[in-house]
């Protein structure tokens, strides 16, 4: 029997959220639209409090970006980076170009195309997320795309030195200091000084999340990757002190983000409530990650290692958190899940940062039918055909003239009949199919 014993925001309220979320970011898309910059500040004054004569980063202010730094934090910078592209390196060598020969003459292929022109988005107004630039620049340029236009809001009234140096480093064309929906509208819509993208990429809280969704159709999206999900399931050999401290590791992302505990050990469930109020008391970021938890945070015990399974796949969270004695067997059998985190020795947090795959993963139940950001999301993989003989042609005209007229399609038919009466030596008659 599954039980709650620490609910989350009821369905209802949720929905609710939302409405007003949808609400508000259809009003400022639509003046990004119609208004272009002039749109763009406005915003970018009203929400960020920032309204510098240009958007777009010069040299000598990336420069002095470096010169902030320390060499240890450039050098931590760049091995996370190296993680990151090595891992991308290695998923964009599973893909191939192919091309067969299915029957004698019919050759049919695909290619890897890199998408031509990116913008990544790095959230930053609550935290500078360095990671976020290794996760989206990095990786497309592992793909081969060939302009990457970067947007990140400033941090406590100037742009963060340390995601400029991410960006920089890793190898965004164009950096421009700008967040939230103004960002992805001007990068969506195009505007007199921030040119219009392909395809854009990267997380943001529920307003990002929310524009990228509008702008899809427009531009490529990566996924819907809002405010931050976590998922620990544990058992009875896993403790408390560990448990509280993932959970609550998420939870300072934003005052939205779902923390859960699933377990089969109602003690445990019980001493990590506890534990939770433990290290809110001493959390430095307590005040965001105690309104995450009050108002997302869940704990729910289960009797079986099936209920355990079967109620995180319903979850389907971005990042699941696996601490149990076998954790192979989730990695066998989930199926909804944005990126496993196997055993205590690892985290959301090595994943979030350092260990080199994405973190740019889905939320809001998208787990359910779509992966993370990697490699292949750059890349359009597209298809070509080619017949080399006149028996070849004539032999597929004639099941495709049958199939056209079978659905009414004459004139696709007749595509076909040309190539049966030229390359077959057939007579066809007009509008009929070949016997």
């Amino acid at each position: 029997m599954i039980r709650t014993l620490k609910p989350g925001r009821n369905a209802e309220t949720k929905a609710e959220d939302a409405a007003r979320v949808k609400a508000s970011v259809e009003a400022v898309l639509a003046d990004i639209q119609s208004r272009g910059d002039a749109a763009v500040r406005e915003y970018s004054q009203k929400f960020d409090n920032w309204s510098p004569p240009s958007f777009r980063l010069t040299q000598p202010e990336i420069d002095a970006c470096f010169a902030a730094l320390t060499p240890r934090a450039i050098e931590d910078i760049k091995f996370a980076q190296a993680q990151v592209r090595n891992f991308a390196e290695y998923q964009k060598a599973a893909l191939r170009d192919i091309e067969v020969e299915t029957l004698p003459g019919i050759i049919l292929g695909h290619k890897n195309i890199p998408i031509d022109t990116i913008g990544a988005y790095v959230p930053g107004g609550k935290y500078p997320l360095v990671a976020s630039a290794h996760m989206a620049i990095v990786t497309a340029k592992v793909a081969g795309v060939r302009r990457i236009i970067a947007c990140t809001p400033p941090f406590e009234g100037k742009p963060a030195p340390a995601v400029i140096v991410a960006m920089v480093l890793g190898g965004a064309d164009e950096i421009y200091i700008v967040g939230g929906i103004q960002a992805i509208g001007a990068m969506a819509y195009g505007t007199e000084t921030i040119p219009a993208v392909d395809f854009l990429v990267g997380p943001g809280n529920a307003y990002v999340a929310e524009a990228k969704r509008q702008v899809f159709g427009r531009v490529g999206i990566d996924l819907l990757a809002g405010p931050t999900e976590t998922l620990v399931i544990a058992d009875d050999s896993m403790d408390a002190e560990i448990c509280a401290t993932d959970l609550l590791g998420q939870a300072e992302h934003g005052p939205t983000s779902p923390a859960i505990l699933l377990t089969d050990s109602e003690a445990l469930a019980r001493a990590t409530l506890a534990e939770i109020e433990r290290l809110l008391a001493i959390l430095p970021t307590a005040k965001i990650a105690r309104q995450a938890w009050d108002d997302f945070g869940q704990v729910i015990v289960c009797d079986t290692t099936d209920e355990l399974i079967a109620e995180a796949d319903r979850i389907a969270s971005e990042h699941v958190q696996v601490m149990t004695r076998d954790p192979d067997i989730f990695l066998a059998r989930m199926k909804n899940y944005g990126a496993l985190f196997l055993g205590p020795r690892t985290n959301v947090s090595y994943g979030d940062k350092v260990i080199g795959t994405n973190h740019t993963l889905p939320t809001l139940g998208a787990a359910r039918y779509t992966g993370g950001l990697w490699v292949g999301k750059f890349l359009k993989t597209v298809t070509y055909q080619r017949i080399t003989t006149n028996e070849a042609s004539a032999m597929m005209g004639e099941y495709c003239s049958r199939l056209c007229i079978l659905e009414g399609f004459v004139g696709h038919a007749e595509q076909a009949n040309v190539r049966v009466r030229r390359y077959g030596g057939r007579n066809v008659p007009y509008g009929t199919a070949p016997e």
